[in-house]
């Protein structure tokens, strides 16, 4: 039977570094990507079932976590691996419910991501993740939830008060890379300023 394995992240940086990660694990893997849900379910219909699918907790066209049950209906042989930078035990917690198979948080190395996928694939329960204080809630608002991983991180470090220097030291980035994904993430959320991101932030907590 073909290794079969779809990646289902929006961010194509994302999918390409998981694309890698997955070739070194797996050589044999024949390896298929998907930007939102419609693609991941056009692609579950064609072809064999696929071995594990690598999802994105924030994924355009899964609206709730109760999606991932239906998922788990469709494709009931298939490793449903979910990735993500939310560290909310009781969020991870109704993940595993749905019907995951495992949780490997976004911002954990990329050995301990291998592991982790190899571990799942092989059958055991896994729930990895390094805590990273991003505890945005599922029906955030959709400009907050359009934003990059690296973004939504920048925008909780301006509600916390930080500088562009702060915020570079903390990510270790350049501030220069950090004015970008400001001026990014000002222009996503329609708001005029860094102390009207914040606004939006606390009231989307």
């Amino acid at each position: 039977m073909t290794c079969r394995i779809i990646v289902a992240d929006d961010h194509p940086l994302f999918r390409e570094g998981m694309r890698s990660t997955i070739q070194r694990l797996l050589p044999e893997a024949v390896l298929e990507e998907a930007g939102d849900l419609a693609a991941v379910l056009a692609l579950a219909q064609t072809g064999e079932e696929p071995d594990s699918l690598i999802l994105d907790l924030r994924f355009p066209g899964l609206t709730s976590i109760g999606m991932i049950t239906d998922l788990r209906l469709q494709l009931p042989r298939t490793s449903i691996i979910v990735v993500s930078m939310i560290d909310n035990q009781d969020l991870i917690s109704e993940v595993m419910a749905a019907g995951a198979d495992g949780f490997i948080g976004k911002n954990i190395c990329p050995e301990e991501i291998a592991q982790a996928i190899l571990d799942i694939r092989q059958g055991e329960v896994v729930v990895k993740y390094a805590p990273s204080g991003l505890l945005l809630p599922l029906d955030v608002c959709s400009e907050i939830s359009s934003l990059t991983t690296r973004q939504q991180e920048v925008l909780r470090l301006i509600a916390q008060g930080k500088t562009n220097k702060e915020i570079a030291r903390e990510l270790d980035i350049s501030p220069f890379t950090v004015r970008i994904h400001v001026s990014s993430l000002l222009h996503t959320l329609k708001v005029p300023s860094r102390a009207a991101a914040a606004v939006k932030f606390a009231g989307n907590w």
